[in-house]
């Protein structure tokens, strides 16, 4: 499935439906007003929906309406009311106008949900020797849609280090998995499930490679990094065997000035660093050197072997839930 995460729509708000001017007449006495109100137009709604997980419908459907009140009748008839229009997006779906880029509502719960445009009210008919109103017109705008994926747990890493190798030995998504860059091009979502407690359960994303000046929007790193912002913890992945030429303490320093760089909360984010590829002889030199040069509490694994993966999930809930892990490991 393509992976949309921005996308602008126009969304029109049903009008109101006409009201009436009609009188009863009869011999026995005078002509009674007895036109009725025309019916309220439909609302655009925007719901957010853990069903959903891309913004691709709206890539290619871009325009949305309500329907319309309906008209009223004499005898007092009113008009029905127009359907309200419901539009589901992901959770983590964040909503601007387009038109000034003002935040019209961050809709990060399932289930939440806004009026993004109200219908018209119905026009007002003569009954009650009420003076007759025109119907109005329904709101009409045009929405930005943003999603940032929501995910406890962000792996983070320069390309090709094995965040996708990862992310499908702990997880039961199967993420794409070569031997060569940015094989992973869009945020995959991973769940880690606790065989005792499903409140040690959580959702990790692999997210694409990160490149010198991503921050910037280089390699689209800003379209990229915009996801690591709903995270808990940032899992620093490096390449610990430098298999593509690359210097691990250098990719991590490097990473950091990004993630610094790129500013909102990434900075004040748990982080956990994890040294992969273990399993290839140049990784043991380059782990002394990195200890020896950063005091930095470091996790060593091989994710081809799946070996250290259990020290990592088992950090991770540590973090996550501090209460739940150290509750655990008493039983």
């Amino acid at each position: 499935m393509l992976f949309v995460d921005e996308t602008t729509i126009k969304v029109k708000a049903g009008d109101g439906g006409q009201g009436c001017e009609s009188f009863y007449r009869d011999l026995s006495r005078a002509p009674l007003a007895d036109g009725g109100d025309g019916g309220k137009g439909g609302d655009i709604i925007i719901q957010a929906s853990r069903s959903n997980h891309t913004l691709l419908d709206f890539k290619y459907h871009q325009h949305f309406k309500a329907t319309k009140g309906g008209n009223a009748s004499s005898n007092n008839k009113t008009g029905k009311c127009g359907e309200d229009r419901i539009l589901k997006v992901p959770v983590g779906t964040i909503i601007r106008d387009a038109e000034t880029g003002l935040l019209i509502k961050d809709l990060n719960v399932d289930g939440q949900q806004i009026i993004v445009a109200k219908g018209g009210r119905g026009g007002i008919g003569n009954q009650y020797k009420h003076m007759p109103k025109p119907p109005e017109m329904g709101e009409e705008r045009k929405l930005l849609f943003e999603l940032k994926v929501m995910a406890d747990v962000g792996l983070v890493g320069f390309p090709n280090v094995g965040k996708s190798t990862i992310i499908s030995a702990i997880s039961k998504v199967k993420s794409p998995v070569a031997n060569y860059p940015f094989t992973t091009k869009q945020p995959i979502l991973g769940i880690v499930q606790d065989e005792l407690d499903e409140k040690l359960d959580f959702v990790v994303a692999d997210l694409p490679g990160i490149i010198e000046g991503a921050h910037q929007g280089r390699g689209l790193g800003d379209k990229f990094l915009k996801h690591a912002e709903r995270t808990k913890i940032l899992v620093h992945v490096l390449d610990m065997a430098g298999v593509e030429g690359r210097d691990p303490l250098e990719d991590f320093e490097k990473l950091n000035y990004e993630l610094n760089s790129y500013g909102e909360s990434l900075p004040f984010k748990s982080q956990i660093v994890v040294a992969n590829k273990m399993d290839l002889p140049e990784a043991k030199n380059h782990l002394k050197r990195f200890k020896k040069h950063y005091n930095e509490p470091i996790i060593a694994i091989s994710a081809q072997e799946k070996k250290g993966l259990d020290q990592l999930v088992e950090r991770i809930k540590a973090v996550l839930c501090p209460e739940c892990s150290s509750k655990k490991s008493k039983e």
